[in-house]
This record gives structure tokens, sequence and C-alpha cells, in this order.
């Protein structure tokens, strides 16, 4: 899992790849990647102003502070995407609007907010993902978009996500105010 950055700011981390599989040390190292990302992302943007969150990470991107609410938006779904799969036959879930749900009056709150949700989410995940045998990596979910996944590709799915967000955070001119 290449952490190397790109020159498209936004793709820093490289556009996402879907494996076939993942080894079952393929799949530790992702779990470590999400285990790791709130305190990466909580330092990340630790002692930073009002103007620092509400500055875009890119331009024509969210601001930060939004950026930091999608993430546990998207964070949410993907929990809830992996205990479906893992409770129902190949259950088709809900898309959603990422883009409208930027522009909702919660995703101007306060980015601690999100932060401490990470935290707790993060947890609880992993708890699950290193309880999973090799057989329930292979349960899927249908997307009504992109069709069918399998939950070890939704593992390195978000792995990816969480680096790609970090790294837009990292490399944005609200970080270079430092």
């Amino acid at each position: 899992m290449s952490t190397a950055t790109t020159p498209d700011p936004r793709y820093p981390v490289g556009k996402f790849s879907r494996p076939d599989s993942l080894t079952p040390a393929a799949r530790a190292e992702a779990i470590a990647v999400l285990e790791s990302f709130p305190e990466k992302l909580s330092a990340a943007v630790k002692g930073w102003t009002d103007a620092q969150f509400d500055t875009p990470y890119r331009e024509g991107g969210w601001t930060v502070r939004q950026l930091i609410h999608h993430i546990a938006d998207s964070h949410m779904q993907a929990f809830a995407r992996f205990r479906l799969g893992l409770t129902e036959d190949v259950p088709t879930i809900k898309a959603y609007e990422e883009k409208e749900w930027a522009k909702l009056a919660d995703a101007q709150a306060a980015p601690e907010i999100s932060l401490a949700l990470l935290r707790a989410l993060h947890t609880r995940w992993v708890l699950m993902l290193r309880s999973l045998t090799d057989r329930q990596w292979q349960r899927t979910y249908r997307h009504p978009e992109s069709g069918e996944a399998r939950l070890d590709q939704t593992l390195a799915l978000y792995a990816w996500h969480s680096r790609h967000h970090l790294a837009h955070i990292t490399q944005s001119p609200a970080a270079q105010q430092r």
C-alpha cells in the first residue's frame, strides 16, 4: 500500500485501484491504517485556527472543516456497509449525496466533533475487522452505482480514503500556514 504522493492535488496518494483480493498481511496493514488514522488526523490539525479550517484544502475543493466532516460521514457509511455485508446476503446499500451532505449546517460545526466521532468509530470498526474470518472477508454487498464489492476490497478502499484525505489536509494551503 503505497503512500507516495502525486502532483495531482485531487489525488495526492494516487487514484484508488481496487485489488482483486487482499492477503491476510495486506488486510492487517489496511486495518493498521484505519486504527492509526484518527490520531494522525487529529495531530495534523492540532492547534489550527478557524481560518485554517475554513480554507479550501485545494482550489475548487471543500474547506478542511467540510472535509473532516465528510470523512466522518463516509466512514460511518463504511462501518454500516460492513455490518450489513456481514449480516445479510448481498444487501443493496444506499448511496448518499456527499456533496449535498457537505452543505448541511453540521458540516460547519467544530471539527473536534467529527474528530471525536472518528476516534470512537474507528475503535469499534477495528475491533470488528480484526474478528473477521477469511470467509467473512469474501462477503459482498451491492452498491447501486458501482455494483458488487467484497468486504476485503472495501477495506482497501477505506484505507486508501484515509490516506487520501489525510494527504489533502497535510498538503493543504492551511497546513502551510503553520
